[in-house]
């Protein structure tokens, strides 16, 4: 059975009632509900973690190597900032999807620079919590193409 981590960043613990109008009111916990089932129906196993700090979550992407078949990852702010987690998933050598709940794209110009997008498999973003189960999809998809 292959086996995912879900990563989620900085501020992601306040989903539901942080800024509704951007994030909706789905909380993180509805999420990891949300993706549970689908794995269920997908035949993986996921894990989940969140952290607000970015060593930590360096430390669970190391973590993941060896242990996991992939990750889809919500860096939060820290995917327009941080260069550590994009070494960090460089040296993993995992597919990561890259995931936003909102269209990081129609946004603020310096949220449309993604220091994960240059070593993810792809990003999936602007689709609120639905986007996890995409990001499901679409990773158990690019790891069934690459055998």
């Amino acid at each position: 059975m292959r086996s995912f981590l879900i990563l989620n960043g900085p501020n992601l613990n306040l989903l539901g009632t942080r800024q509704p109008e951007v994030y909706g009111h789905t909380t993180l916990a509805d999420i990891e509900t949300m993706c549970r089932s689908h794995a269920d129906v997908i035949g993986v196993s996921v894990d989940f973690a969140q952290s607000n700090h970015e060593g930590v979550m360096i430390d669970t992407l190391h973590a993941a190597r060896g242990a996991k078949d992939g990750v889809i990852l919500n860096a939060g702010a820290y995917t327009h900032t941080s260069i550590a987690i994009m070494d960090a998933i460089r040296s993993i050598e995992l597919p990561v999807v890259e995931l936003h709940l909102s269209n990081i794209h129609a946004r603020e110009s310096y949220r449309h620079t993604s220091y994960v997008a240059p070593v993810a498999v792809g990003q999936i973003c602007g689709f609120g919590p639905r986007g996890y189960v995409l990001a499901m999809d679409a990773l158990l998809g690019h790891l069934e193409a690459v055998g």
